[in-house]
């Protein structure tokens, strides 16, 4: 029984590492693929199904945008990216 225990454990771990670093069109088509799926089959309704493949779809921290820019390491607030670097103060420390 504790062997089936890690074994889930250890392959539920391989699919979110796989899933994770999928490139993000193909994490897309397999979100809106196990949603259709999952509508197919009854287990969810369409409006259930569409939020499914907009969650699935997503992808935590850095990289949920699909970009590399400046925007998306703010946290997508452009006005800061254009800016550019701002000045701080040197304060003296005793």
């Amino acid at each position: 029984m504790q062997e089936l225990i890690v074994a889930l454990i250890v392959a539920s771990a391989v699919l979110y590492l796989a899933w994770r670093w999928l490139p993000a069109s193909w994490r897309r088509a397999l979100a809106a693929r196990l949603a259709a799926g999952g509508h197919r089959a009854g287990l969810v309704n369409e409006e259930g199904a569409e939020k499914l493949a907009a969650s699935l779809a997503k992808s935590s921290g850095c990289g949920a945008c699909d970009s590399c820019s400046p925007a998306c390491a703010s946290g997508g607030d452009k006005s800061k990216a254009q800016q550019g670097p701002t000045e701080v103060p040197l304060t003296r420390l005793r």
